[in-house]
């Protein structure tokens, strides 16, 4: 079983990815809390981390029930085919939503920087590449073949220089 990025129509991730659910189609779909301010009121509501994009992890057999689900556009490929995405790299999304860090998406093609290890809270363990992004110093996390990358604000004392590896 692999992990693949499907693409939805705009505004349906959480339909599909309902309705994923419903077919016992193992779906994550990463959301994150967003203060949203309408005329009269604020309120908390969750919304997608990634717009029109549902995770889901199947086999061959499933591949076309997943696109005949109403709301599917199509899978994310990479040349051609639809790009499998590691386990761990859905484990660190898990991650970074379950921590207490300010990120934003981005789809930019951003300089590479100094690859960079987070050293203490949630994201321990953490690598990425360390980025200056609007004058701010963030830890930019690439997502697989899908084309995004996650840029967290962390502070520069969480962080040490990733060691290289001896070859």
């Amino acid at each position: 079983m692999n992990w693949f990025a499907i693409y939805t129509k705009s505004k349906f991730e959480k339909k599909v990815y309902s309705l994923l659910l419903e077919q016992s189609i193992e779906a994550y779909l990463p959301l994150q809390k967003k203060l949203h301010q309408w005329s009269d009121r604020k309120k908390w509501i969750e919304c997608p981390l990634i717009n029109s994009y549902v995770f889901v992890r199947i086999t061959e057999k499933d591949y076309f029930r997943v696109l005949n689900t109403p709301g599917v556009v199509c899978y994310v490929t990479f040349s051609g085919k639809a790009a499998p995405i590691r386990d761990a790299e859905i484990d660190i999304l898990k991650r970074i939503l379950s921590a207490d860090v300010e990120l934003k998406f981005s789809t930019e093609d951003l300089q590479i920087g100094e690859e960079v290890e987070i050293i203490s809270g949630k994201l321990l363990g953490l690598q990425g590449e360390l980025v200056e992004y609007k004058g701010g110093k963030r830890v930019i996390v690439r997502i697989g073949n899908t084309g995004h990358n996650l840029l967290l604000t962390i502070p520069t004392n969480h962080l040490r220089r990733r060691l290289a590896l001896a070859s």
